[in-house]
């Protein structure tokens, strides 16, 4: 049987065999499944229930880029979207005028999904809404997630304003970069040769090894590459940027996204030698909900 319902007042329009469950506009979604797509919310990731700061960051998102999308002619979104993101314009099902579905790693997925109402419904004219998907994807934490959806939006915007972006020293590294590269360095040393081939399957990127020296490079959007080094011998850990694209994207947004794939390189290393004990850092690196399913809250820091 199919349910009509007030798209405002429901996020979720849909036939009740293909759901588990609806969300009210002040309730909280537990689980949302169309057909086998499995979605989560950020506020599911974090495990903090309803209202969770990066719930609110998501909803500030909605308020100040919406009006980028109000009237803009669909082969342009088209081009940005599948020429300078290499994502895809989705159909959720979820009664939005379209999604943006973008990959942040293999198996976790990103749906910006956009509604409008014209003056349906008088005090909102539309909104954006963010889900995430993939077998992976919660066990990213919701700052990675919501942090990354923020970085798709500026370039978004960007490429719709033909803009540059100012900061482009791609060879110098902010202080709280090079931090990050000193916290993060020592799980590193748990990679062996024979990780190589999963890892690479797991971050989606290449991997070579010469000697002890590792290379990690992915392409994170269309020609433009981070690379991840870690030298063993040196115990020294190290990103670096390149593409013809490169110039598209700043170099903080970029300082942001070589983060990312280090903590999901943390991750692997992390499942991978479960039977070890292994830096603080390394449980760090996984959502709420995920170290709450391991029971790993113990071993986290203070």
């Amino acid at each position: 049987m199919d349910v009509f319902i007030d798209r405002k007042d429901f996020f979720y329009v849909c036939k009740l065999d293909m759901y588990i469950c609806l969300k009210f506009k002040k309730w909280e979604l537990v689980l949302c499944m169309v057909g086998t797509r499995r979605f989560f919310t950020v506020n599911q990731i974090d495990a903090t229930g309803a209202g969770s700061p990066h719930q609110r960051e998501l909803e500030e998102y909605s308020a100040n880029k919406f009006s980028l999308f109000k009237g803009l002619e669909e082969a342009t979104l088209r081009s940005i979207v599948y020429g300078e993101l290499g994502a895809r314009l989705d159909n959720v099902g979820l009664n939005e005028d379209w999604t943006i579905t973008i990959e942040f790693f293999p198996e976790a997925k990103v749906h910006i999904s956009y509604f409008y109402y014209g003056d349906e419904f008088g005090d909102v004219e539309g909104e954006l809404k963010f889900l995430f998907s993939g077998e992976q994807v919660y066990m990213i934490p919701g700052e990675d997630m919501v942090t990354y959806t923020g970085i798709i939006l500026d370039f978004i915007e960007r490429r719709i304003k033909n803009q540059e972006p100012i900061d482009k020293g791609y060879g110098e590294k902010t202080e709280l970069m090079k931090k990050i590269l000193e916290q993060r360095k020592e799980p590193f040393n748990l990679l062996e040769k024979k990780d190589a081939e999963e890892l690479g399957k797991f971050i989606g990127g290449e991997i070579t090894i010469r000697g002890s020296n590792w290379n990690i490079k992915r392409e994170v959007l269309p020609e433009i590459f981070v690379e991840v080094t870690f030298d063993k011998g040196k115990n020294m850990l190290d990103t670096s940027y390149s593409g013809k694209n490169l110039t598209k994207i700043g170099r903080y947004h970029l300082e942001l996204i070589a983060t990312f794939t280090i903590n999901h390189i943390l991750r692997y290393i992390a499942l991978r030698n479960q039977d070890k004990k292994l830096p603080t850092i390394c449980y760090k690196m996984f959502s709420r909900l995920f170290t709450k399913e391991k029971g790993w809250n113990h071993r986290k820091a203070s």
